[in-house]
């Protein structure tokens, strides 16, 4: 399971929250691209 596929799953099943995932990608785990398809919203730090 690579980064991304956890993270959405984390973030669709309640585990994680939109402040969460962004830290994901402070920390270089995915990209602003993926945060998007995860959340639907834009990257904004």
């Amino acid at each position: 399971m690579t980064n991304f596929e956890r993270v959405k799953m984390y973030f669709e099943k309640g585990w994680a929250t939109i402040q969460q995932v962004k830290l994901y990608v402070q920390f270089e785990r995915i990209t602003e691209t993926e945060f998007l398809e995860i959340t639907g919203e834009e990257y904004v730090e």
